[in-house]
């Protein structure tokens, strides 16, 4: 037991210290590109002002400019998972973006990994979750590096999209709330928070709350959604995600008629992992290429 909380303490430590370290380089690359598609680290900036979040920057040749896609991965709610989380990649779905002309950056969040830093992202006990303000911080890191890519000069100020994973995909869904002009779509893998609640799977934490949340998210949506859950996810069922995707349809806003949902066929052992392997991504291929259609304009509402 004292060995295990030593390993913890060194571990947490370590993620202090890597944070702080990285709090003081430059924002930008760093270092040379490699294979595959110009695989190359950034340090973008964070919500938290003494952190700056790593990435991994993915582009296809040239100079561009190319369309911005940010991926947005999943978390947990456990401190020592998040401090040993390995720097998300996303290599599959990064390279299917590339090959259809996008510069890709996968940006890990604060408190999470390598980048370290205070987890901004806490819902809080199962039974009185705040899944609306996790979500919120989940959006304000997305925000906070995309904002920096858009600056880039090899990157094209509209048609940027943002594809999200499980919490990194609730986010995804608070930042559509948010009705972001430079936005032109999101695509959520499997949207949620609370979910494998004690480690059992098809257990959720306060499942109503996800879906007043939902509602709250939806109020304002305005950017196309495609919500996309393998019918083997155990972590948020087809059954719980349709009830997600009704209730932010139903919130009021505009999106309504603009989100998609879709159930993929089962994948792997467990469906809810189906975004980070290469068949999981060939499989959700059809509806990923139906999302990133350029779409007409939606005529303004008058009031």
């Amino acid at each position: 037991m004292q060995s295990l909380t030593a390993r913890f303490v060194l571990v947490v430590l370590g993620a202090v210290c890597t944070h702080h370290a990285f709090a003081q380089a430059r924002l930008g690359g760093q270092g040379a590109e490699a294979e595959p598609a110009r695989m190359q680290q950034w340090l973008v900036p964070s919500p938290a002002q003494d952190v700056a979040a790593r990435a991994w920057l993915f582009r296809p040749p040239g100079d561009g400019p190319f369309r911005l896609a940010v991926l947005a991965h999943a978390s947990t709610q456990n401190l020592l998972r998040r401090a040993q989380m390995p720097q998300p990649e996303y290599r599959a779905l990064a390279a299917w973006l590339v090959a259809r002309g996008f510069a890709v950056l996968v940006p890990e969040r604060p408190g999470h990994g390598a980048t370290g830093g205070r987890y901004l992202e806490d819902q809080g006990g199962c039974d009185e979750a705040d899944y609306i303000s996790a979500g919120r911080a989940t959006a304000d890191a997305i925000a906070a590096a995309a904002g920096f890519m858009r600056k880039q000069p090899f990157i094209r100020q509209e048609g940027m999209v943002i594809v999200g994973h499980s919490a990194g995909a609730w986010g995804a869904l608070a930042l559509a709330g948010k009705n972001p002009k430079e936005v032109s779509a999101i695509i959520a893998f499997a949207p949620g928070r609370g979910g494998h609640a004690n480690d059992l799977p098809n257990q959720v934490c306060a499942p109503h709350k996800l879906m007043s949340a939902a509602a709250e998210f939806g109020r304002a949506a305005r950017v196309p959604v495609t919500w996309l859950v393998a019918a083997n996810d155990s972590y948020f069922s087809p059954d719980l995600s349709r009830r997600m995707a009704d209730a932010f349809r139903g919130g009021g806003g505009q999106a309504g008629s603009q989100v998609g949902f879709h159930v993929l066929a089962a994948s792997g052992g467990e469906g809810h992992w189906l975004v980070e392997s290469e068949a999981g991504v060939k499989l959700a291929g059809p509806e990923l290429d139906r999302a990133l259609e350029p779409r007409a304009p939606t005529a303004a509402t008058k009031r």
